[in-house]
């Protein structure tokens, strides 16, 4: 499918500040000329996460953690409202654990910046391949 293609899906809101961050990139993957006049398609996003830890010195001190993020997405024909594609993502992303809190938490944004930059692209490459053996 083209980007011609792409570019009638209208994506629905996201929540949360990370959803926030998804959404625009989304925006930008699938319809960087603006949203559809008439969008043909809808795409809805869930998103979800979890921190595991990885490294534990023997005093017990975390020192690395993974962060995966999960995003379940479902396409939508807006004209009967049918449900075409239902999929997920996934990407984790690890990050060091610093003595320093500001550190440690400038690490952990940087990890979701990485997941959501995955994550979209992800989901643009999904939709693509699905659209395109659609006629």
């Amino acid at each position: 499918m083209s980007a011609q293609g792409l570019a009638t899906i209208r994506i629905a809101p996201i929540a949360d500040r990370i959803g926030h961050q998804l959404h625009n990139l989304l925006l930008d993957k699938l319809t960087p000329l603006g949203p559809p006049a008439a969008p043909r398609y809808l795409l809805r996003v869930t998103l979800s996460e979890s921190l595991q830890n990885l490294a534990v010195r023997k005093d017990d001190v975390t020192t690395r953690a993974n962060l995966v993020m999960n995003a379940r997405f479902i396409l939508v024909r807006v004209q009967d409202g049918a449900s075409l594609l239902s999929n997920s993502a996934t990407s984790a992303n690890s990050y060091n654990i610093l003595s320093q809190e500001f550190a440690t938490l400038s690490a952990e944004n940087d990890a979701h910046a990485r997941a959501v930059r995955e994550l979209s692209d992800q989901i643009r490459t999904r939709i693509a391949i699905y659209l395109s053996r659609v006629k």
